[in-house]
């Protein structure tokens, strides 16, 4: 890592910054990086030793795991996240594309679906699964292109639209709904409260096109380091901002644990929103009614991440996502008892994997290096042990684990034969483990929760009622990879580059 990890002495303060940024995940760096190519000088202070947030990666022994990034979509030319990642200087790294014919695989019970790259390509290969739908599917298509648009009208009535009541009443065969509903691990699938917008945007870019990294996801926060340091900015690691100073009604410092001090014009936090208001100790502008709604507001749930490392050539590569349930319950199965009932199984792009210029897979004959293991988890399930910290949890906690491991590998292994015997070794990850690393309450994986029911009192803003300091990240517009995107474009656009 380039990142500057700053000795100097504590009482020093740092008055040249433009822009102080606290937390490096992606919002954060994305915002550093967008500000920097405009001539603004910034700094971003990580409370932790190592940058990225969820675009990080461990190692351990030669491997390199991944805690977030495990696809994204539309990186094509005219695609969804193309001009955005083009701008940001990400699309240089090594992506792969997914298999068209079928980039995420769901298997439900006994029956598996494809879901093809390609809108007309997706509503034809699920018609020859389920030929009656063919009219459903095109409006469902219809509506995930209307949710890319730029209407505010739009965005408005999909927000305050149920996705669980919608996909009901559009499709006949509640199957179906499964299927689409399969692959949406990248978001939180509840019915009482998920708006039909989140649910057509976190899913309509993969099928335009699907891509994973040859490499770890550290790779996208590497590249956006490296530019904001070679425009003259600063990511400064082992800097935990315990404080944002409020003085005449903006906010001038951001002050860190060992004293150092970070003034500038404008301040921008990556962090869980209720975590930024705790930062703001007193204050002319926030009301206590702010920082109870930023407090009391529900957060999504946590995941549980089963990381694997396998025996050389063992198991066979497969160039896309597959995702496994018991039951047609993929709405709901994380509620309830038993053992995991779904998951999430992704597959490292091996290091020896050789790509065309556009992005394609030349060789096929490849063998797994690693493969992760997802399913939802919900704070109640590790809450017992929310007393304990990294590296200093019970033994109860690591049987849970050591159970919870064994199951997800069990219901891999429907789909994957032999998968046990590939293993070589195995690490894993809960909602406690986001926590500790990241701030983020019960470990929620995709921040404050929106409702369809209330899509004003869950819709956070990107300004707060200090005026210089600002918010981004996946709890502000949208969560995920291109969520995050969108909203580090959206406030950096509410900022003035002197």
């Amino acid at each position: 890592m380039t990142t500057s990890s700053s000795t100097q002495n504590s009482s020093e303060s740092h008055n040249n910054t433009t822009a102080c940024i606290i937390g490096s995940g992606l919002g954060g760096l994305e915002c550093a990086r967008i500000l920097a190519s405009q001539g603004c000088c910034v700094t971003v202070l990580e409370r932790q030793r190592q940058p990225g947030g969820c675009m990080q990666s461990y190692r351990r022994g030669d491997f390199d795991l991944d805690t977030g990034m495990h696809y994204v979509g539309g990186l094509a030319q005219g695609q969804t996240l193309h001009d955005a990642f083009e701008k940001l200087n990400l699309l240089h790294l090594p992506w792969v594309r997914l298999d068209s014919d079928g980039f995420d695989i769901i298997t439900i019970g006994k029956r598996t679906f494809h879901l093809a790259e390609g809108y007309h390509n997706f509503v034809d290969t699920l018609t020859r699964a389920f030929p009656s739908e063919r009219k459903a599917l095109e409006k469902y298509v219809d509506t995930m292109i209307l949710s890319n648009g730029n209407d505010p009208k739009t965005a408005r009535q999909l927000m305050e639209t149920n996705a669980w009541d919608w996909l009901n009443e559009t499709f006949d065969d509640p199957l179906l709904v499964n299927v689409l509903s399969g692959s949406s691990m990248k978001l939180e699938l509840r019915k009482e409260s998920l708006p039909l917008f989140t649910f057509m945007h976190c899913n309509s870019s993969y099928i335009e096109s699907a891509w994973r990294l040859r490499g770890s996801g550290s790779l996208i926060a590497q590249s956006l380091i490296n530019d904001i340091e070679a425009m003259g900015g600063k990511v400064v690691c082992n800097a935990e901002v315990v404080e944002l100073k409020e003085t005449n009604g903006c906010i001038t410092e951001a002050i860190c644990q060992d004293g150092r001090r970070y003034a500038a014009d404008t301040f921008i936090s990556d962090i869980h929103p209720a975590a930024a208001c705790s930062l703001v100790k007193e204050s002319q502008k926030i009301r206590r009614v702010f920082r109870r709604r930023m407090t009391e507001q529900s957060n999504t749930f946590g995941m549980f991440t089963v990381s694997l490392v396998l025996k050389p050539r063992k198991l066979r590569y497969f160039n896309h996502n597959h995702y496994v349930y018991r039951n047609a319950d993929v709405w709901d199965f994380y509620l309830k008892d038993g053992p995991v009932g779904g998951e999430m199984i992704s597959c490292r792009v091996p290091d020896d994997a050789k790509v065309s210029s556009d992005g394609r897979l030349i060789d096929n004959d490849l063998w797994a290096e690693q493969i992760d293991l997802l399913t939802p988890m919900t704070w109640n399930e590790v809450e017992q042990w929310a007393d304990t910290t990294v590296g200093h949890r019970t033994a109860s906690y690591k049987a849970f684990k050591a159970r919870k491991t064994k199951e997800c590998i069990q219901l891999a292994e429907t789909v994957l034969p032999g998968l046990s015997e590939a293993i070589e070794s195995v690490y894993t990850s809960s909602p406690l483990t986001y926590r500790d690393y990241t701030l983020t309450p019960h470990g929620s994986a995709f921040g404050m929760r929106k409702d369809s029911h209330n899509a004003l009192m869950t819709e956070i803003s990107i300004r707060t009622p200090v005026p210089n300091l600002l918010l981004t990240g996946q709890s502000i517009i949208l969560h995920g990879l291109q969520g995050v995107t969108m909203t580090a474009f959206e406030t950096t656009r509410n900022i003035t580059v002197k």
